[in-house]
């Protein structure tokens, strides 16, 4: 019998393309809402004429593994230390650049993309992805500890039975709630408004392929970054966000959460452009809906920044 409560993700960065990292509990990340879909394929029936009624065999093509869960958005409690789950947002397609003692920076990627095997035990049944890269959002709201959201496909591996390996949790500082205090220097083009919540979706497109002669492979064929800001809605004087959006103009967004060295996220896309603003209603409180899309440079590979110090 497996509990539900008693589940284990540990994962390693893969040298080789979908060649098992072999994981160990030193490995293992904080995680919750796990969810698995243990064995996901494209069906292909047999249309086999009959003399008699009845459903005809099916086979399993492409199959593949998803899984999906979320951890705290924390540093690894040292500045210059990357957290634990960091291979993670490697493996969804971002670049790391670590410098000693003072920080550790994500950035996209548009090519060369890493990939990780992560070994999901539910209790005592392994579920193993190699070769998987995903995607993931991140998700603020006041009075909250903000997340981080993963998904991930990778390649299918029979499941077995097995042990779940000594546990260590390494580099994952305990969280801290998205309030006053804690998080600070939120601007939005250009305007320091008050934050009630913020989301960003990586948004990368994913598809997974089998060709005969070539190495099966989860690919990330394109990124599409978006999000919502949602603020108290200022008056037009102070910042019209209406003509903004209306414009062509892009603008910044960024904050900081945490305040502590080696637990410091700060997120920012200098290239924000706004979508239609909608009101909604918070206690009261007339709330302003900023949907963007974070846009990159010519340069490339330049629109967001997660960077931990």
């Amino acid at each position: 019998m497996a509990l539900t409560r008693k589940g284990l993700i540990v994962a390693a960065k893969e040298s080789t393309y979908g060649t098992d990292a072999s994981p160990v509990g030193a490995d293992a990340i904080k995680v919750a809402n796990i969810n698995i879909t243990p064995l996901q394929s494209d069906v292909v029936s047999r249309e086999i004429i009959r003399p008699f009624l009845g459903n005809a065999e099916q086979l399993l093509a492409n199959q593949r593994v998803e899984l999906t869960f979320d951890v705290e958005l924390t540093g690894s409690g040292a500045a210059g230390t990357a957290p634990a789950y960091g291979i993670l947002l490697e493996a969804c397609g971002m670049d790391v650049a670590t410098v000693a003692s003072t920080s550790v920076t994500y950035t996209p990627l548009s090519a060369s993309f890493p990939s990780a095997t992560i070994y999901y035990f539910n209790d005592q049944i392994r579920h193993k992805l190699t070769g998987a890269r995903g995607s993931f959002t991140i998700n603020g709201e006041v009075g909250q500890i903000p997340t981080i959201s993963f998904t991930f496909m990778g390649i299918y591996n029979a499941p077995g039975d097995a042990t779940p390996p000594s546990t260590t949790y390494n580099d994952q500082a305990d969280p801290v709630i998205f309030k006053e205090g804690n998080t600070s220097g939120f601007q939005l083009f250009s305007y320091a408004g008050c934050l009630q919540s913020f989301s960003m979706d990586l948004a990368n497109e994913m598809v997974y392929r089998e060709l005969i002669g070539c190495t099966k492979e989860v690919l990330i064929t394109n990124r599409a970054p978006n999000g919502t800001v949602v603020i108290e809605a200022p008056t037009i004087t102070a910042k019209d966000y209406f003509s903004a959006a209306a414009g062509a103009d892009t603008g910044n967004l960024t904050f900081q959460h945490g305040q502590t060295a080696g637990n410091i996220i700060t997120f920012s896309s200098p290239q924000t452009d706004l979508g239609s603003p909608t009101y909604s209603d918070q206690d009261g409180i007339q709330m302003l809906n900023l949907p963007y899309i974070a846009t990159p440079t010519d340069a490339g590979n330049d629109e967001l920044e997660i960077e931990f110090t």
